[in-house]
């Protein structure tokens, strides 16, 4: 007979969710075994006054089927990580450089210092961290990483005399705003433009514009709800959750920030700064800003005395962090290869061309928008959607007038609402089990938001389409 804790065991394998690497692998088989019954075909393909290779609209022929086999399927895994080298190596840098950064624990410290000096003014701090977790998911491609914070930012929200839910979502939709509406993310934006030979991060401009309005609507939307707390706490969707906790609203014993501190801060921001410069002014690319983000963690763990041991061991522990999510990109190149190899990524591109073509042009970068999000919850890596999908999105935006910047664009709108409710995104799940607050009780609090974030998506991408990025 099953004992009790046989039985929660049992109870807890059939909850877990299953792990992207295996949900990637299910696509590469599906894609092996669509090469058996969609016939092969090739567009021409030419290179245009830009640099970029463009298929050629209505060159479109079949030719000899190609199917995938056995071995072939196991091969392309090899294959899709040597051709996605750049990009993995890429993602372990940036991980290792701000893992550096974390060590230096200098955002506890602003926070500290930040709470102490807003005392009788609590509803500022509302903007200022998210602000502050909305520009780190829109250029440094901050998300799972912010999670941790979640546990500083509940309790501090509660002494402030607001509630938990207030205190995740500082966080969470802070985050997850800047992220969606990245403007120099360089796991979203800066893989899809990689991958759809534009120029690193260009496009700024525009995309910082609507990274204005998503965030103004995000805090405009969390300020709402934290003043009705603050007036009655009662209206609070988790006042029993946090009458439980039994925290004292007396105080917070939080270090504050150190000189440091402060410099390490200043060299985040210096950093930014040439970045953004150096890629609208230089052209900077892959290689460049690798570069860059490796001398900043050098900078910063000197600065803080961290010692280049020290230095070392933190910055290969962020590599081993973000292993998962860099291999998860060769994976869904793998699965690219497959169609690559057998030639039916043309014909798929034909079909979806087709369907998409008899939607009206207006709508055309909106149903890209749509495709990414549905995408998204069963490829919740940000980079491996990207190199799953532009592959196919970036000749298709080609052949139906959408320019590439705005197949980006929808890329990285779609790619980013849905982390707010998939249910395979692991930061959400993470955050509200940090928070104890019941998922059933975030997407009732939080599904007015997401509405309003999809509409502004979808305005923004055709906003794009005819007045920015035409074709």
């Amino acid at each position: 007979m099953a004992t009790v804790t046989e039985i929660s065991s049992k109870k807890k394998k059939k909850r877990e969710a299953m792990h992207p690497f295996n949900i990637l692998f299910i696509v590469i088989l599906f894609m092996a075994l669509l090469t058996y019954f969609v016939p092969a075909g090739e567009y021409e393909r030419i290179t245009n006054d830009a640099g970029q290779t463009v298929v050629v609209d209505g060159s479109y022929v079949q030719i000899d089927s190609n199917p995938a086999g056995f071995l072939s399927v196991f091969q392309a895994i090899h294959k899709g990580m040597v051709q996605s080298a750049p990009i993995i190596f890429f993602i372990f840098i940036v991980g290792g450089a701000f893992h550096v950064f974390r060590d230096t624990k200098a955002i506890e410290g602003a926070f500290a210092s930040l709470s102490a000096k807003t005392k009788g003014k609590e509803m500022l701090m509302i903007p200022i961290v998210m602000l502050f977790f909305g520009v780190a998911g829109a250029s440094i491609g901050m998300f799972e990483e912010a999670f941790p914070f979640v546990m500083i930012m509940v309790p501090l929200a509660i002494v402030l005399g607001y509630d938990s839910m207030v205190g995740l979502a500082m966080v969470l939709i802070g985050v997850s705003a800047g992220f969606t509406a990245a403007f120099m993310n360089p796991f979203t934006v800066g893989v899809a433009q990689g991958l759809a030979e534009l120029p690193l991060f260009s496009g700024m401009l525009p995309r910082v514009g609507f990274w204005l309005v998503y965030m103004a609507a995000a805090i405009i939307f969390v300020m709402l709800y934290a003043r009705k707390v603050k007036k009655d706490p009662k209206k609070s969707i988790v006042y029993e959750e946090d009458q439980a906790r039994g925290i004292d609203r007396s105080g917070m014993n939080l270090e504050k920030i150190t000189k440091r501190q402060v410099a390490v801060l200043g060299i985040l921001g210096l950093t930014l700064i040439v970045l953004a410069y150096s890629v609208i002014e230089y052209k900077w690319y892959i290689g460049e800003i690798s570069a860059l983000f490796i001398i900043m963690a050098i900078v910063m763990g000197l600065i803080y005395g961290m010692g280049f041991n020290r230095i070392t061991k933190s910055f290969v522990k962020g590599c081993e962090e973000m292993a998962t999510g860099a291999l998860i990109v060769g994976l869904a190149y793998a699965a690219v290869v497959i169609l690559q190899e057998s030639f039916i990524i043309d014909t798929i591109l034909y079909g979806i061309s087709g369907l998409i073509s008899s939607i009206p042009a207006g709508l055309s970068a909106g149903a890209m928008f749509i495709t990414q999000a549905l995408l998204n919850i069963a490829v919740s890596s940000g980079s491996g959607q990207a190199a799953l999908s532009m592959p196919i999105m970036v000749p298709l935006s080609d052949l139906i007038g959408v320019s590439r910047q705005t197949a980006v664009l929808a890329f990285q709108m779609g790619d980013g609402i849905t982390n707010m409710f998939s249910p395979t995104s692991g930061l959400l799940f993470a955050a509200l089990a940090m928070a104890g607050i019941p998922i059933i009780k975030w997407f009732k609090w939080v599904w007015p938001l997401i509405l309003v974030q999809a509409i502004l998506s979808l305005i923004f991408v055709t906003i794009a389409h005819f007045f920015i990025w035409t074709v």
